[in-house]
Formats: structure tokens, sequence, C-alpha cells
């Protein structure tokens, strides 16, 4: 099927990404969430950063009027009625993902898609309250959306392959680079792979063997990663890692994955990084 208008559920900073995107690529977008302010916040951040494209020089004026122009704010699950491909991007809570899409089940028509953004969680157990399982996919992306090129196009136990290739053609239109997860288990490939090495040097700081700022380094300068793990703890949120970390040992029944006693105080102490203006740094508020 064509795509031409996307739904996002949720205007934080993964939806806020998404739609930004979405509507930079060309699409009619509709972004919606719980109170007008986070809309609002969420159109003034999208400015704020097509601005400073423009001073650089990669966009014109033009381009940032047009994809706002695309863009369609709401409070309203039924202004969705008339998408063909529905992203949701709300916390990671798997009873209200669930809510979500079925309360759009009753609203969108029948050949819409339905996807979930989650960056860990079962698109079979999501997919299983939207009414549409054979219509929904997982498509994850990574933040920052505008910057990050892949995303994770998850299958899920009854997703049809008509459903993986719609998906592709939003990915590939906004620029991005989709890889196939055949088989949906928590964490996909990347979070997977990196929430437990996450989870690991937590345990190396939590043990005295080096300060947060040389385990940075070291993993920067050791493994050319971009980013140390205390400073990637502190971006997505010491809490976050917690949750996804106790959702892998649910589901894998192996105490491998259970999160570092540290990370856990810290989450108690509201020590969650960035957004509470400390973690494993301090941040100015």
């Amino acid at each position: 099927m064509g795509l031409n208008s996307i739904g996002v559920v949720g205007a934080g900073a993964m939806g806020t990404g998404i739609a930004h995107v979405a509507a930079m690529s060309g699409y009619q977008v509709v972004l919606r969430d719980i109170d007008q302010k986070y809309l609002d916040n969420s159109i003034k951040r999208m400015t704020s950063l097509m601005e400073r494209s423009i001073s650089k020089g990669k966009i014109t004026e033009e381009d940032k009027a047009n994809t706002l122009a695309r863009i369609k704010t709401t409070t309203d699950l039924g202004d969705f009625k008339d998408c063909d491909l529905i992203v949701e991007a709300v916390i990671e809570n798997l009873d209200l993902k669930k809510q979500v899409f079925a309360e759009l089940n009753a609203v969108c028509k029948e050949e819409t898609i339905f996807a979930t953004n989650t960056s860990s969680m079962s698109v079979t157990a999501i997919a299983a309250a939207s009414g549409r399982e054979d219509r929904f996919c997982g498509i994850h992306f990574f933040n920052p959306v505008q910057v990050m090129k892949l995303v994770e196009v998850i299958s899920g136990l009854n997703t049809s392959e008509d459903t993986i290739k719609a998906a592709y053609e939003l990915a590939q239109k906004m620029g991005k680079t989709p890889v196939h997860v055949k088989k949906d288990v928590p964490g996909f490939i990347v979070n997977r792979l990196l929430v437990p090495y996450l989870n690991e040097a937590a345990a190396v700081y939590a043990e005295g063997i080096a300060s947060a700022e040389d385990i940075d380094t070291a993993v920067k300068l050791g493994l050319n990663y971009p980013m140390g793990p205390m400073q990637m703890l502190d971006m997505g949120g010491v809490d976050l890692t917690v949750t996804i970390m106790d959702y892998f040992k649910e589901e894998f029944g192996n105490e491998k994955y259970a999160p570092e006693l540290l990370l856990r105080q810290m989450v108690r102490a509201n020590k969650l990084g960035q957004k509470t203006g400390e973690g494993f740094y301090k941040y100015d508020a």
C-alpha cells in the first residue's frame, strides 16, 4: 500500500523526532499527546532544530515552513481515522501501549497499519490488543531520530509480509536504513546487546574498578565507541535501563539480566541522569 499520512502517538523525544523526520520526508503527519502543552513543546523543539539547520545552510526557510505545515497536532485519537500508518511512541509501559492500540483500533480504518516504537517489549504481546495482528509490527527508531540512521523493523508472530514491506517503505523514505528482526525477542538486536553492556559497566563502577570518567575514556578510546557507557546511562535515563533489565530477566527467566544494585539505588535517589540533573555525572539545571 502507498503511505501518505502518518500518525504518531506521543510527543516526547522519540515521537517528536519521528513526526519531524516524517514531515520533512513529505508525509502528512498527525501528532497526538494527552495535553496541548506537550505538543506545543514538541513543535518548539522541531522549530529550534530546523533554525539551527538553516543557520548552517542545510535547509531553507521554505523547507521549515513546509515541514511544519504538514504536521497537525491534536489531543484527540479520533484524528487518526484517516492515517495510513500509525507509530506509537509512548513510555515503556506494556499495559499503556496495549490500551493505546485498543483505542486506535476502534477509530482507524481497517487497512491502517499499526506500529510500536518500543525499544525492548514484545511486539506480539502489544499486537494482541490491537485487533489487527497481521497489520502490526515494531518500527524501532533510535534517539535522536533526526540523526540516527538505523531502524529495527520487528515481526510479531502474526505480522504479514505486506506490513513489513510498508514499514521498510516508511523507513527508507525517511532516509533510514532498516534491518529486519525476524523473531520477536526482548531487546531485538541493539538493546539485546546494549543494555546488558550498560548494566555491566555499572557493575565495574560499583566494584570500584575505575571512575565513571575513566570507564568512559577506556571504552571510547579502546573500543572506538563515540560515547562511553556511563554517559549513555545518563543520557537514556538510569530508570529506563533498570526497567529494561527487569523485563529481560522476567522474559528470559535468567538472573544474568538482573539490574545492578547500584542502578536501583540511583533510581530510588532520583539520580536518573540528565533529566534529573545528576546520574553518574552532574548537569546544569
